[in-house]
């Protein structure tokens, strides 16, 4: 067996892709999410008993089901080597608007807030144990601001420069910090996207990606690498030259969750 992995959101998408992958290579995988019978039928699917799967019900905006998940997770098999936080939403926000000050909240509470409570639990155990790997689901998004995603753009800004701190502070404990910052992958986040998306890729296929980085505890990874690319010129623009290819661009308000 080679070892134990804790995944959020992991009832559909990138989340369950990556719980697939790490189960098809020998792992014992505690998965959370807020649709446990959805998660129990996957796990029947795969073929994975309690000895090799556990299903924790918990919402990552709620900090003490979370906390709860992790100490149910360590009572059953001791402290993961992998903590994934994977759970996040995508909304469209316009700030002209009062009652989208609560959605950019509810993104800040579920991508930021839920990142958080979900490595906090195991920071400490991981550092008395000496190892141990935290990977935070950013996205390329976090680059550069985009019009109609502010809050989105923000609250996965926030997750790469929080991994980047924690990088720093944990890693004379020997935990690793990863960050894994997905491009366009086809899950029921991206399907109703409203605009091109160049790249897009399956969530096998970036699930094996991911598995490859983390094991090699790498620091950053935008995935595809295509997006890399895309990612480093929007990094790098010059400020008059991004407003003017993007300033024109408006897409749809719609709420995703990952």
């Amino acid at each position: 067996m080679s070892g134990v992995v804790f995944i959020t959101g992991a009832s559909s998408g990138i989340g369950q892709a990556l719980a697939t992958r790490y189960a098809q290579a020998g792992w014992r995988v505690a998965v959370v999410a807020r649709r446990v019978l959805a998660m129990q039928d996957w796990a029947r699917d795969q073929g994975l008993g309690l000895d090799r799967c556990r299903v924790y019900a918990a919402d990552v905006r709620d900090e003490a089901q979370l906390l709860l998940a992790a100490q149910a997770c360590m009572a059953d098999w001791g402290v993961p080597d992998v903590v994934i936080a994977n759970a996040g939403i995508s909304v469209g926000i316009d700030l002209s608007y009062a009652e989208d000050l609560a959605v950019l909240r509810e993104l800040m509470d579920t991508n930021v807030m839920g990142l958080a409570a979900t490595f906090q639990p195991f920071i400490g155990p991981m550092k008395q144990r000496g190892s141990g790997t935290l990977v935070g689901v950013a996205s390329v998004a976090s680059m550069r601001g985009l019009p109609g995603h502010a809050g989105y753009c923000a609250a996965k800004g926030a997750v790469v420069q929080l991994c980047e701190t924690l990088r720093g502070e944990l890693k004379p404990h020997g935990v690793a910090v990863v960050t894994v910052a997905p491009g366009y992958v086809d899950t029921p986040l991206t399907r109703d996207n409203d605009y091109p998306m160049p790249f897009l890729m399956d969530p096998d296929r970036f699930a094996d990606q991911a598995f490859a980085a983390i094991e090699a505890q790498v620091r950053w990874r935008v995935i595809p690498w295509q997006m890399g690319v895309v990612a480093t010129v929007l990094k790098f623009m010059p400020r008059w030259l991004f407003d003017a290819v993007v300033g024109a661009q408006r897409h749809r308000k719609k709420r995703r969750r990952q």
